[in-house]
């Protein structure tokens, strides 16, 4: 085999593996796109939804104590109920939160902080001054809905960038296809050619 065919052999291995290196690349980057996309979806909006879900069921605890003045809940059961919204409040803010779910969790922080002393003033009136309790908890209620509703956007934006990526290895696999179909007819071309030599 002379020096030229072995140059050409060299040269269409090698157009193929910097091809399948290239793809292989970016199927990587778009893989690792989709399960970042996807653990972000479990951890930072399925659990913190469920967190949001655990905290509206303490504060609706909480509202029918209050509308029904149950001195036994609040002798008993409310600062369990508080330490069990506090424990809440910790784990979500473990989870990765956007600016604008940040700004809603501040407010819901202060909320929860407030209607703790608002609580201290309605035993204290002998369960009668309850207006300022039932404010906090109704904006605790809006603060929960809020972070709700940013857990779905978010989820529905994290599942965009999944389908993307998705698309967009489908799309480089077909194209990967096509390429590796012309370079097998290029190098095909090229191995089979054998120049004349002018006698």
């Amino acid at each position: 085999m002379g020096f030229y065919n072995k140059l050409k052999w060299i040269l269409g291995i090698l157009m193929v593996f910097v091809l399948i290196i290239a793809t292989n690349l970016i199927d990587k980057n778009n893989f690792v796109r989709v399960r970042d996309s996807v653990v972000t979806i479990y951890e930072d909006r399925l659990v913190a939804n469920d967190l949001i879900f655990e905290m509206l069921k303490s504060v609706q605890e909480k509202e029918l104590a209050v509308a029904i003045s149950d001195s036994t809940f609040f002798d008993n059961k409310n600062s369990k109920v508080n330490h069990n919204i506090e424990a809440l409040v910790s784990r979500f803010e473990e989870t990765k939160l956007t600016s604008q779910e940040e700004n809603v969790f501040t407010d819901l922080k202060q909320n929860v902080k407030l209607l703790v002393d608002a609580e201290t003033k309605f035993l204290n009136s002998g369960y009668t001054d309850n207006a300022q309790i039932i404010k906090h908890i109704e904006s605790l209620k809006t603060n929960l809905s809020d972070l709700s509703k940013i857990q779905l956007t978010e989820g529905n934006r994290q599942m965009s960038i999944s389908k993307r990526a998705l698309d967009s290895v489908e799309l480089f696999t077909q194209i990967e296809i096509f390429i590796l179909v012309f370079l097998a007819i290029v190098i095909q071309i090229v191995v089979m050619y054998n120049p004349k030599t002018k006698s």
